[in-house]
C-alpha cells in the first residue's frame, strides 16, 4: 500500500518544520508581550536577546544570551540571503552590535521581523515591525544563520 502525505497550503506539518520556522512560530506567540530589562527572559516579559534566545531555544537550538554574542555564534550571511528565521543584528558595526530580532520576510518591498521593541512608539513589547526602523543613528543591519 503506498501512503501520500500532503498539507494544506500555508501549513507546514510540525514534523516537517525546520527549527528556524519553529523559532519564528514561538518568537510570533509572543507578540504583545512587554519589553524588560528585568526578568528578561519570559515567560511575558523579554528583551531582544532573551527572546530570541528562547525561540531557537524552543527549537532545540542553542543560542548565548546577549546580542553580541549571538551575532558571534551565528553563520554570517549577506542581508539579501536571509530567509524567514534567520535572525538580524544592529549595530553600528559587527563589533557593537545592540539590537536582534527574526526576520519574518518582506511585505510590501520592506523586510520585517519580530523583536522585543524598545521603542515606546510601538508600545515596549514584543511586535513585528519594518527592519528600517532600526537603522536609526547610523546603525547597520547585519543577518545570521544559527548553526
Amino acid at each position: 500500500m503506498l501512503a501520500l502525505g500532503f498539507m494544506i497550503a500555508g501549513t507546514i506539518p510540525a514534523d516537517a518544520a525546520t527549527p528556524k520556522q519553529n523559532a519564528l512560530t514561538y518568537a510570533r506567540k509572543q507578540m504583545g508581550d512587554r519589553y524588560s530589562q528585568v526578568n528578561p527572559q519570559g515567560p511575558n516579559h523579554w528583551d531582544c536577546s532573551g527572546l530570541m534566545q528562547a525561540a531557537y531555544k524552543s527549537a532545540g537550538k542553542s543560542l548565548p544570551r546577549v546580542a553580541q554574542a549571538q551575532y558571534n555564534a551565528t553563520k554570517h550571511i549577506a542581508l539579501s540571503a536571509a530567509q524567514p528565521g534567520d535572525l538580524l543584528f544592529f549595530g553600528r558595526d559587527s563589533k557593537h552590535i545592540t539590537h536582534v530580532g527574526i526576520f519574518t520576510g518582506y511585505k510590501n518591498g520592506k523586510g520585517y521581523m519580530v523583536n522585543a521593541n524598545t521603542g515606546s512608539y510601538r508600545g515596549r513589547k514584543v511586535v513585528e515591525a519594518p527592519t528600517s526602523e532600526y537603522r536609526i543613528g547610523g546603525n547597520k543591519e547585519f543577518a545570521g544563520v544559527v548553526k
